[in-house]
């Protein structure tokens, strides 16, 4: 595809990632409300049909990390593709652990609507509720390959001077200060959700600068 191409369909995804991010959260939030492993769990019985639209839309989501990582690759690999690639395989990484949340839903709503004679005794069926819920870490892991990423492709889009300098340098300073926070939360150390608000506004502007204007080629490569 041509650098258009990719351009374009890279601008998209990132608004659509977004959208479909957002209504995810929204979404999951109503069909697991309650304290308590018990409450969620008796949430998603009565709501199991806003579980399946979840489920389709985090797959959403895993496709959109894919698809930002081939084209964002396309678009840098001419600065230097070691970087790129790398890039790329942060992405990927990003999409597949995003991808394996719809196993973990699955089970949790099986745990939720599974028959009597089906389901585990309730000690048994707490914990296993508790460890899908709480004890694989969230979306704290793929936000951090997805933080590296984007850190490595910000760097190489400003190293090109492929967008604006502003805008290239707002993604990397965005990207690194996930990267330095994200894995805080490894540790057990609370991070404020205030840390994305950089990000979010990289990722929309910049996805409107690709649709409209798209990634120029690399300074080194344009004629003089």
């Amino acid at each position: 595809m041509t650098r258009k191409t990719n351009s374009r369909i890279a601008g998209f995804t990132f608004l659509f990632y977004i959208a479909v991010g957002i209504s995810s959260m929204i979404v999951s939030r109503g069909a697991t409300a309650g304290e308590g492993v018990a409450a969620k769990l008796a949430s998603m019985a009565q709501h199991a049909n806003a579980v399946h639209v979840n489920l389709v839309l985090t797959l959403l989501e895993a496709f959109s990390a894919i698809v930002l990582a081939v084209t964002l690759y396309a678009l840098t690999r001419d600065e230097d593709p070691d970087l790129a690639m790398l890039g790329m395989s942060c992405r990927l990484v990003e999409g597949v652990i995003g991808a394996t949340a719809v196993q973990s839903s699955l089970g949790l709503l099986w745990l939720a609507t599974a028959p009597q004679a089906q389901a585990p005794n309730p000690a048994t069926g707490q914990g296993i509720g508790a460890f899908l819920f709480w004890g694989q870490g969230g979306a704290t892991l793929p936000a951090i390959f997805f933080a590296v990423g984007s850190t490595l492709f910000s760097w190489l889009f400003l190293r090109g001077r492929m967008i604006p300098v502003w805008l290239a340098w707002l993604g990397v300073l965005a990207s690194v200060l996930l990267v330095v926070t994200l894995p805080l939360q490894l540790a057990d150390i609370p991070v404020t959700g205030l840390i994305w608000l950089p990000a979010a506004v990289f990722e929309i502007t910049f996805a409107f600068w690709l649709l409209i204007k798209g990634a120029a080629p690399p300074a080194r490569s344009r004629p003089a």
